[in-house]
């Protein structure tokens, strides 16, 4: 029965890319998402699936219900873009100035709606539901999934699962990890307050560029000195701005940065040593210090038997290259709240565009994905949902390939 789904994906392979294209040409920020969610609802009453919109905001469900009783799964796709310009020199090229989908969540929006499709006109042969989560502002925190989770997304799911595609991944390949997948991510801003002054009397002043560049020094010890060498974190500060004149000493800095840890003790560590050192160091140089970290996205976790049964159901029903084990990724993904409330997991793949030679990474202005990557990402939706409403027999490997 699997093989006849994956057949009928493949065949609108050509719809796919449509969709896709349209949403590339039309990318709407995160919460700011106003006709992506339309276009997605319209298209998903259209295989007669029923429709939930504004859910949590600006999210939309579809609730796929099969013949017979069983479990729930569900399936996310984001669909939200970057304030970024679109260099690229291609027909589907953004036509909005300075908004572009800089990430494949155009491209995920797409796989969705190829599988509803599918398993809408199969509903006859599920034994259970599916849910389909096309969700809003994965990009911006506090994201879109929290909110629709809390607006009942999740209500009698069994299951959860969500794919990314990768512009840095083979097509045909798959990517996935047990446990720590992606980390938290968390950010923190720094005002440092002085006392300004001429550039030639720096001691009747206190400089507040200087104690800044102390204390990016001293903030990059937290990580080296004092966490476990065997668990990981990172500290970066990325904007750092003070002063105005060349002869004039700053009398306030800003700094502002990014903490990625997997280890929620890590994580509380980090935040309380940010704030020990901000305002030790400030004090001890007779200014005033105000730090707000700000708590993002937690850290995304795959559960041990979901993924196992991802690998062997995608190795047994897809016509895939390479499954293989991911190392952890540093990067941030809201789709770790749903990880927090049911069991499932999130893996990678792979769509990078060989037709230009290389793939620019991800949020990058010339951005751009295989196609190719959609169906085989529906392939392993449409594998998940049989292994939990379909038929139990194992099936022989799919020989066709798009």
């Amino acid at each position: 029965m699997v093989q006849k789904w994956h057949s009928e994906l493949e065949e609108m392979y050509s719809e796919m890319v449509e969709w896709r294209r349209h949403f590339h040409q039309h990318p709407e920020l995160s919460f700011q998402e106003v006709e992506t969610p339309k276009m997605i609802a319209s298209l998903l009453e259209s295989f007669g699936i029923e429709v939930r919109t504004g859910v949590g905001g600006r999210g939309v469900v579809g609730v796929i219900k099969g013949a017979k009783p069983g479990k729930t799964i569900a399936l996310r796709a984001d669909f939200d873009a970057l304030p970024i310009q679109d260099e690229k020199d291609v027909p589907y090229k953004s036509t909005v100035p300075g908004v572009m989908h800089a990430c494949g969540h155009d491209g995920h929006t797409a796989t969705l709606l190829g599988a509803a499709k599918v398993l809408s006109r199969n509903r006859n042969e599920l034994a259970g539901n599916v849910v389909l989560i096309h969700q809003h502002a994965e990009e911006l925190a506090p994201g879109g999934a929290i909110a629709m989770i809390e607006d009942g997304c999740l209500d009698g799911v069994d299951y959860v699962f969500g794919t990314h595609l990768s512009s840095r991944a083979p097509t045909g390949t798959y990517l996935y990890r047990k446990g720590y997948t992606m980390a938290a991510a968390d950010s923190f801003e720094i005002k440092i307050q002085g006392r300004g002054g001429h550039g030639a009397s720096p001691h009747e002043t206190v400089d507040a560029l200087a104690i800044g560049c102390q204390l990016v020094n001293q903030l990059q010890y937290i990580v080296s000195r004092q966490v476990d060498p065997q668990k990981s974190a990172v500290l970066s500060v990325g904007s750092f701005h003070a002063g105005q004149a060349l002869n004039v000493i700053a009398d306030s800095a800003v700094i502002q940065g990014t903490v990625r840890t997997f280890d929620e003790e890590v994580r509380k560590h980090m935040e309380k040593e940010i704030q020990t050192i901000a305002n030790g160091l400030c004090s001890s140089y007779h200014a005033e210090c105000d730090v707000v970290y700000s708590r993002g996205y937690p850290a995304v976790y795959n559960h041990e038997q979901e993924t196992e049964m991802f690998k062997s159901v995608v190795e047994k029903t897809v016509d895939a290259k390479t499954i293989q084990e991911m190392p952890a990724l540093m990067g941030g993904e809201d789709f770790a709240y749903y990880l927090k409330e049911k069991p499932g997991m999130f893996f990678f793949t792979g769509a990078q565009n060989e037709a230009i030679g290389a793939s620019a990474p991800h949020h990058h202005p010339k951005f751009d994905i295989d196609e190719r990557g959609m169906v085989y990402a529906g392939k392993a939706f449409l594998s998940i949902v049989h292994h939990y409403l379909g038929e139990k027999a194992e099936e022989p490997l799919l020989a066709s390939s798009v």
